[in-house]
């Protein structure tokens, strides 16, 4: 039984046009570059938001519209994504999560509350281990990758799964994000995904942080989102109803919702 009205592609392709008045930020190391999008709000809390393998900073439109009526947000474009160039070589998750802290360091300059969805978790929890003093908390999004299921296959097989109880915004938004990437730069990014264990930073991890997951995700199952809780020093559960992998879409405002609060 639903529990919310689904949302549209219109209504997505809405919030995301109404994001067109951001100001962008690149910070470059190599042909590597991190593209910052902000949507400035003076004296609020930072949030910044770090997009899942072939999505970009557009897959949080809807998401950004609703947080940005209380915070500064800052939503990213990592290396082969959105519109950031493809790189010749795909870094290692540490390494990627190098990138962002530096990029962050020099164009945020302030404590943020970094928020990852499915690879972007990985990505958040490596930047909150290894740069703690520019992440105040830390919210993982449906995060990757469930050790059970450390091969492609599986985690294709699990998005199909996930994807047959999706409203047809989440298939729209994904072709259209992931056409954009291209079939190359994402198989690249897959493979150090999966080489990536989201278990080692945790433990590391002093930050308030926040696991989130929608009740039918097949990509994070309870199991796994229970695992990375008991990781974490300082960690919690939450689970929003009638969503799967993509709560960032079918669920934008309960999410707002849970992540303001969390922020208190």
């Amino acid at each position: 039984m639903r529990t919310a009205p689904r949302p549209t592609f219109a209504e997505w392709r809405a919030a995301t046009d109404a994001a067109s008045g951001a100001s962008v930020a690149a910070h470059v190391e190599g042909d590597h570059v991190v593209l910052l999008h902000r949507w400035a709000r003076a004296g609020a809390p930072t949030v910044v938001l770090v997009h899942g393998l072939g999505m970009g900073q557009q897959s949080f439109g809807m998401l950004r519209a609703q947080l940005s009526r209380s915070f500064d947000v800052v939503a990213l474009d990592l290396p082969g994504f959105g519109q950031s160039p493809e790189p010749a070589t795909s870094l290692p998750m540490v390494e990627l999560a190098d990138l962002v802290a530096a990029a962050l360091a020099s164009l945020v300059q302030t404590p943020a509350i970094l928020v990852g969805h499915s690879m972007g978790a990985q990505i958040v929890a490596e930047v909150a281990a290894r740069h703690p003093a520019l992440v105040e908390r830390v919210a993982f999004v449906s995060p990757t990758v469930n050790p059970a299921e450390r091969s492609a296959w599986q985690q294709g097989l699990r998005m199909v799964q996930d994807l047959r109880n999706d409203p047809p915004i989440v298939i729209a938004v994904g072709a259209r994000l992931y056409l954009r990437a291209g079939p190359r730069w994402y198989l690249r990014k897959l493979r150090t995904m999966l080489e990536h264990d989201l278990r080692t930073p945790l433990p590391h991890i002093v930050q308030p942080a926040l696991v989130i997951r929608g009740d039918q995700d097949r990509v994070c199952p309870p199991d796994w989102a229970h695992e990375v809780v008991d990781a974490l020093p300082d960690g919690a559960l939450r689970t929003i109803e009638d969503c799967g992998h993509e709560s960032i879409v079918t669920g934008a405002d309960r999410l707002a919702a849970i992540l303001e609060e969390f922020v208190g």
